[in-house]
C-alpha cells in the first residue's frame, strides 16, 4: 500500500505486519459485536428519522402555499432544505448503503429504496458503494476524491488548466447532485475514449434522463402548480432549497476525504492488499467532523467519516457510540485520527483545492535515510512493505 503524497516519512513505518493484521482482528471485533447488538433501539431511530423528514417535508410544502408573503417563503425555505438535507444525507445515503436491510423492512430497504436526488439509486450504489469505498483515495480508481475534475496531489502532474479548479469545485458544490450523476456515468471518461456509443452506457443515459425529468416535474412544476399565485415563488424555494442541500453535503463530503492530513494513494498501493491493509487505508484516508448531535445528524453521521468508511453497513446511530473505540485504537498504534470542527475541515480542504490548482512551489523533500518501507522510487512510503 503506497501513500501518494511524498512525504519524509512513512505513518505506519512503525508497524509491523502482524500489527497491521492485529488492528485489522481488533476493527473486525467491533464490527462483529455491534452487528450482533442491532435490533429495535436501532430501527425505532432510522423509523422516527424517516418520519420527522416526511412531516417536515410536508409541512414545509404547505406553508409555501402561501410563500408569496416573504415570512412563509423563508421558514418554507428552511424547512424544506433541511427535510431535503436529512432526506439525502442520513437517509438516502446510509439507506442505500444497506445499513437497515437487516430489519427486512422493504419499505426501507437498499433493494426498494430511491432517493430525492437526480442520481438514479442503482447507478449511486455501483459507483459509491463498490467502487468509492472499495477505492478509497486510490487517484485513477476514486472517482469521488477530486470528483474526476481537480488535482489531487502533489505527485499528479499540473497543467493550466488546473488554475480553474476552485472555479470547478464551486459549479460542482452548487449543483453538486448533477456531479454526482455525472460521475457515476463516468461521463468524462465515456466521452474522451468513445464509450459514449456503448448501448449500456446509452441505457444508463437515459434512466438518468428520466430521473431528472421526474425531479424537475415535482419540484418545478406540480409543488408550484398547488401554490396557485404562489407558482414563482415556490419554484424559487424549491431552487434555492435544492442549492442550499447541494452546497451541503459537498462541504460534509469534502471534508471527509480532502483536509490536509488525509492521504491519497497509488494504483499500486492495492494489489495484494489485505484486510488489515483495508481498514489502514480507511484510516489514514478519511476524516471526521467534530461537533454537535444535531451536526452529526444533518451530516448523515458522515462527521464520522472514519468510522463510516471503515464500517459502511453499520447503522448510522452506531458511529458515535464506537468513534471513542476506534480512536482509542489509533493512538494504541500511533496513526494520526485527522479531525476538526466544520469551519476548520471545509477551510482545510478548499485551501487544498486552491494550492494543488497551482504548480508544486518545490519538489517535495525526499527522506535522508532511505529504508526497506520505501518503494522503488525511493521517496514514496509503502504501507504494504512494512515489516515484510
Amino acid at each position: 500500500m503506497t501513500v501518494m503524497q511524498k512525504k519524509a516519512t512513512n505513518p505506519i513505518a512503525h508497524l509491523s505486519a502482524e500489527d497491521i493484521e492485529t488492528l485489522g482482528k481488533e476493527l473486525d471485533a467491533i464490527r462483529e459485536r455491534v452487528i450482533t447488538s442491532r435490533g429495535e433501539r436501532d430501527a425505532a431511530y432510522i423509523r422516527k428519522v424517516i418520519s420527522t423528514q416526511r412531516k417536515l417535508e410536508i409541512g414545509s410544502r404547505v406553508v409555501l402555499l402561501f410563500s408569496l408573503f416573504p415570512p412563509a417563503w423563508i421558514v418554507g425555505t428552511a424547512g424544506l432544505s433541511v427535510a431535503k438535507i436529512l432526506e439525502n444525507m442520513e437517509i438516502g445515503h446510509n439507506v442505500l448503503h444497506g445499513q437497515w436491510d437487516w430489519m427486512r423492512d422493504p419499505k426501507i430497504h437498499s433493494t426498494s429504496w430511491e432517493w430525492d436526488h437526480v442520481a438514479p439509486a442503482d447507478q449511486w450504489k455501483q459507483s459509491h458503494n463498490e467502487l468509492h469505498h472499495r477505492y478509497t483515495n486510490v487517484v485513477g480508481k476514486d472517482n469521488d476524491l477530486g470528483y474526476g475534475i481537480m488535482r489531487v496531489d502533489e505527485d499528479q502532474p499540473w497543467h493550466p488548466a488546473h488554475l480553474g479548479q476552485p472555479f470547478y469545485n464551486f459549479v460542482n458544490a452548487c449543483f453538486f447532485e448533477y456531479g454526482i450523476a455525472a460521475y457515476d456515468l463516468d461521463l468524462g471518461n465515456k466521452l474522451k475514449n468513445g464509450g459514449h456509443k456503448d448501448p449500456e452506457f446509452r441505457a444508463r443515459v437515459r434512466a438518468v434522463g428520466r430521473k431528472i425529468r421526474r425531479q424537475f416535474l415535482k419540484d418545478y412544476l406540480i409543488h408550484p402548480l398547488l401554490s396557485g399565485p404562489s407558482f414563482f415563488h415556490t419554484m424559487a424555494a424549491t431552487f434555492t432549497a435544492n442549492l442550499i442541500r447541494n452546497l451541503w453535503s459537498h462541504s460534509v463530503i469534502m471534508c471527509g476525504h480532502f483536509p490536509e492530513g488525509v492521504e491519497t494513494f497509488e494504483k499500486t498501493s492495492i494489489e495484494g492488499e489485505t484486510r488489515g491493509e483495508w481498514y489502514v487505508r480507511q484510516m489514514l484516508g478519511s476524516a471526521n467532523i467534530s461537533g454537535s448531535r444535531l451536526l452529526h445528524i444533518m451530516t448523515g453521521n458522515l462527521s464520522y467519516q472514519i468510522e463510516h468508511h471503515l464500517f459502511p453497513d453499520l447503522p448510522s446511530n452506531r458511529y458515535q457510540e464506537i468513534a471513542p473505540e476506534v480512536r482509542a485504537l489509533f493512538d494504541r498504534y500511533g496513526l494520526k485520527y485527522t479531525t476538526g470542527s466544520l469551519p476548520r475541515q471545509v477551510f482545510s480542504a478548499w485551501k487544498k483545492v486552491f494550492r494543488l490548482a497551482l504548480p508544486n512551489r518545490r519538489e517535495p523533500a525526499a527522506p535522508t535515510t532511505p529504508t526497506a518501507s520505501l518503494d522503488d522510487a525511493g521517496d514514496r512510503p509503502a504501507l504494504a512493505a512494512v515489516g515484510a
